[in-house]
């Protein structure tokens, strides 16, 4: 069971065992031309929203796939629901932490233009910026074989996402932080949890400042200082463990 698609269109209540489902697009030419699908093959197909067919393949053209449905399971959303809200970052560090944090089952995704971000999204980059994550979280979700798509937010400044801190429970990630996240990874609520991952030169004081006032909490993961491609995905190590997710 190598191969694994998404198709958002797809619906559940369409869905039964021995049914017949067919899939167009990129994701048909991909599975065709890329993956080299071929009948007979069985693979799982779902629609990003919690649907998942094991399936056989009856049909593979070049911009349709038709497939048999063998089995049919639907998961639910877990709760408390978890995003990463990761600063912009030179080079590719900031999409390094979108794909670790999608494999390792983060929810969604909201990029932050922090203050010390050497990266900016500015006019036409910003729908460009926000397509090339989507496509990483679409990618990495595939990869790992995810029933739920992870969202991707709109770029957020300081005084948005302090707006978020009242609620939620919004863990900053600080290595001068006194109080582990280990201290503070359990559950008190259902309250959504956003990590908050800083640029390379950390989260500036004044941002502390303001998202502490907000209700966030700072939090270190332990001695050494990660890189901010690192820091998040590591985070929700933590969490997945705590949540009895893994």
């Amino acid at each position: 069971m190598a191969h694994f698609f998404i198709d958002e269109t797809l619906l559940a209540a369409d869905c039964v065992a021995g049914s017949l489902v067919t899939v167009g697009g990129a994701e048909a030419r991909h599975a065709v031309t890329v993956s080299r699908v071929r009948p007979g093959e069985h693979l799982k197909i779902g629609n990003g929203a919690g649907l998942m067919l094991t399936a056989t393949v009856i049909g593979a053209e070049a911009a349709q796939l038709t497939l048999r449905v063998d089995a049919v399971a639907v998961t639910a959303l877990l709760t408390p629901r978890i995003r990463l809200v990761q600063a912009l970052a030179k080079g590719d560090r900031d999409e390094l932490a979108v794909q670790a944090a999608t494999e390792l089952g983060i929810d969604g995704v909201i990029p932050w233009a922090a203050a010390r971000s050497v990266t900016r999204w500015e006019g036409a980059k910003v729908q460009k910026g926000r397509d090339r994550w989507s496509s990483i979280v679409r990618e990495a979700s595939k990869q790992s074989i995810r029933a739920w798509l992870p969202t991707v937010g709109e770029l957020t400044g300081t005084k948005t996402l302090a707006a978020l801190a009242g609620a939620s429970r919004m863990l900053l990630l600080e290595p001068t932080a006194t109080e582990r996240l280990t201290s503070q990874a359990a559950p008190t609520d259902d309250r959504e949890i956003l990590l908050v991952v800083g640029p390379e030169g950390g989260i500036s004081p004044a941002e502390l400042t303001l998202l502490e006032q907000a209700g966030a909490t700072r939090v270190r993961l332990g001695d050494n200082v990660l890189r901010t491609s690192t820091a998040g995905p590591a985070a929700l190590s933590i969490l997945n463990t705590t949540l009895g997710r893994w």
